[in-house]
């Protein structure tokens, strides 16, 4: 049943392209109010996620739903979903006011929304000209203004900063947060958590077609980790009374140990109570970046792991699973 929530629902998604798991298992839930971004490496399996989610790809198990309907029993869907996946497809020789013209009769919306979609992503002034003369960055304006023809109540965006300048960024970024603010749903992919992680409220990052983290950002935030580096005389001897103390112990190439959730005191404290000499220490923090980089790559190591390497949730436990979607 069309619950006009503005939720996007994904269930047990799954698709393989023959012995390819392109997606797999994978569950999350966009609210709206919130700008939601869809993270992870190239090739992860975002676009394939947000094409089943769009109608345009078949799962080959589970379900993808808008206001509670699959997409293609939406009625009147531009009116409900706008979005970019492209942003190349136009005809060079079609001016952008003339192109969003011809989208807005297939969707039955009158021609005054046209200018109001140009103003809206700042073409104004630049709709008598012709797209095959726009840049990278004007053509993602462009097909976000063919998405917002319909004045949506969901936005679904497939890397829509690529091309983009600095002040594109921070344009596209304040547009999302007001956009979502009244009340509407944002989820836009992305490959780069930095890219974004001034605009997005909530995360799903996903790696090998597997949900990794589901939460908050701020919770994202709340889980980098401190550590500190030590070059032990007695390295295992030093790992053993530091991880029945409780730290997370990590052997590095070099030799060293990185111990997880612990300052250079606090191991020098323990080291001490052991008897074990130190010939070296350096505190460490784990940033946003590299946090992303380890969920994503299977190589997260703090005080709490995937316990089966489907779920994980940050510090205060609020998060809803790290599982693997890509």
């Amino acid at each position: 049943m069309h619950d006009g929530s503005g939720q996007i629902m994904v269930r047990g998604l799954s698709k393989s392209f023959g012995p390819i798991h392109a997606v797999q298992d994978l569950s999350f839930t966009v609210r709206p109010g919130a700008v939601t971004g869809f993270i992870g490496p190239n090739g992860s399996g975002k676009t394939t996620t947000l094409r089943m989610i769009l109608g345009l790809v078949a799962p080959t198990a589970g379900t993808a739903t808008i206001n509670g309907l699959p997409f293609h029993r939406l009625p009147n869907p531009a009116h409900v979903v706008g979005a970019v996946l492209d942003a190349q497809s136009f005809h060079p020789g079609r001016t952008a006011r003339n192109h969003l013209r011809c989208y807005a009769a297939a969707m039955g919306v009158p021609d005054a929304q046209v200018d109001r979609a140009l103003e809206l992503v700042g073409l104004a002034s630049a709709g008598k000209h012709k797209t095959g003369v726009f840049s990278l960055g004007m053509r993602q304006r462009l097909a976000l203004a063919t998405a917002l023809l319909g004045d949506p109540q969901v936005l679904v965006l497939d890397e829509p900063a690529n091309g983009l300048d600095p002040e594109g960024i921070a344009w596209l970024r304040n547009f999302l947060r007001t956009f979502a603010a009244s009340g509407r749903t944002v989820l836009m992919s992305s490959h780069f958590l930095r890219e974004i992680e001034h605009t997005v409220d909530q995360l799903v990052i996903i790696s090998r077609g597997r949900c990794v983290y589901d939460g908050h950002l701020d919770e994202l935030r709340a889980a980098q980790r401190s550590r500190a580096l030590v070059q032990a005389a007695e390295p295992g001897r030093l790992a053993d009374t530091l991880q029945h103390a409780g730290f997370g112990i990590e052997y590095l190439p070099d030799g060293r140990l990185a111990v997880n959730g612990a300052d250079s005191r606090t191991v020098a404290d323990l080291a001490l109570e052991a008897g074990v000499a130190l010939y070296g220490m350096q505190d460490e923090r784990i940033g946003l970046e590299e946090l992303f980089f380890q969920l994503t790559s299977g190589q997260y190591t703090g005080a709490r792991p995937p316990a089966d390497a489907q779920q994980w949730a940050p510090p205060g436990g609020a998060g809803r699973g790290f599982g693997g979607n890509a």
